[in-house]
């Protein structure tokens, strides 16, 4: 019996050790599984989020909205459009000095937001095409008499915006036609 006991004892302890050995190699194989799963749906995610080259097609579309109202803007804020726009006949030549000054800061500020989306010497082409238009305003109404009328000042600013050169908004008009075929390629 003694033999037999020393059998049976030896028959366990080798089952156990066996049994340790198979769980761990089991637990070993989930570890690993799991592993690799995970990494294979973090590859998958990576791969299906798309990458970034360039411009999103949401911000080209932000980009040319903004060249399209900078070009409205600079559209109305040339001299000529400016007394065809707002002239009034029925009020003095300072009345309509600070109309097309005051319409002209308004619009101005109204699209300042807009600069994000173009190079900063677009925005800077605009800002001194504002400030050119500006002094031109008031150099003009600076050299009539106290009571000229807005006819009279009008008359001033078409006739300096018929000489070559004066407006600087055609200018800026092709600078803002290059950025939006630019934002297009």
């Amino acid at each position: 019996m003694f033999t037999f006991a020393k059998i049976i004892i030896m028959f366990y302890s080798v089952t156990f050790f066996d049994l340790v050995i198979i769980v761990m190699l089991l637990g070993l194989y989930f570890l690993l599984y799991s592993l690799i799963k995970a990494f294979a749906d973090l590859r998958n995610q990576m791969a299906a989020v798309p990458v970034a080259s360039g411009p999103s097609d949401e911000a080209i579309k932000l980009k040319l909205q903004a060249i399209e109202r900078l070009i409205i803007f600079t559209e109305r804020a040339g001299l000529k459009n400016m007394v065809e726009r707002l002239m009034n006949q029925q009020i003095s030549a300072a009345e309509m000095h600070r109309i097309f000054v005051d319409g002209l800061r308004e619009e101005f500020d109204y699209n300042q937001s807009q600069q994000i989306y173009v190079s900063a010497e677009i925005w800077h082409a605009i800002t001194r095409m504002k400030d050119q238009n500006i002094y031109i305003i008031n150099h003009i109404t600076a050299n009539l008499s106290p009571q000229a009328t807005s006819a009279d000042l009008c008359k001033m600013i078409l006739e300096y915006s018929l000489t070559p050169n004066a407006e600087m908004n055609q200018i800026v008009l092709e600078a803002l036609n290059n950025e939006a075929k630019n934002n297009l390629k």
